[in-house]
């Protein structure tokens, strides 16, 4: 059984924590849903080339990294990631996305259980 908890804070924004070839599955699954987006496609493109991020992130001390977003695509309602952080833990390759807060919880319920995951919890942070 795989389970997940999505972080929501305050402003509404969740923050979810994957393996790396998951966070590429549920990107994939949202431009698949919803429509690729510049968010999207830069993400993606940031995870796949995960050390180089990676590394660019350690050398400039940034703990998040921020993809280009479309004026139109904002204004519209389409972003999905706000931002992603690329990180390590044990030698597994983790991804935490931030996702824009017009995003519901339940679109992101319905999209980690189609990439596998079973039991998916909201918690609220204070």
């Amino acid at each position: 059984m795989m389970e997940i908890v999505v972080r929501v804070d305050i402003g509404r924004y969740k923050y979810i924590d994957l393996p790396l070839e998951k966070a590429i599955e549920f990107l994939e699954r949202i431009a698949i849903v919803r429509g690729t987006t510049l968010d999207i496609t830069e993400s993606l493109r940031y995870i796949r080339n995960f050390d180089e991020f990676y590394e660019y992130m350690k050398r400039k001390f940034k703990d998040f990294i921020s993809p280009p977003k479309d004026h139109r695509e904002i204004i519209e309602g389409l972003v999905a990631v706000q931002k992603l952080k690329l990180y390590i833990v044990n030698d597994v390759k983790m991804v935490t996305l931030v996702i824009d807060k017009r995003v519901c919880e339940d679109f992101l319920h319905t999209i980690l259980k189609d990439i596998g995951y079973t039991s998916v919890l909201f918690r609220k942070d204070v």
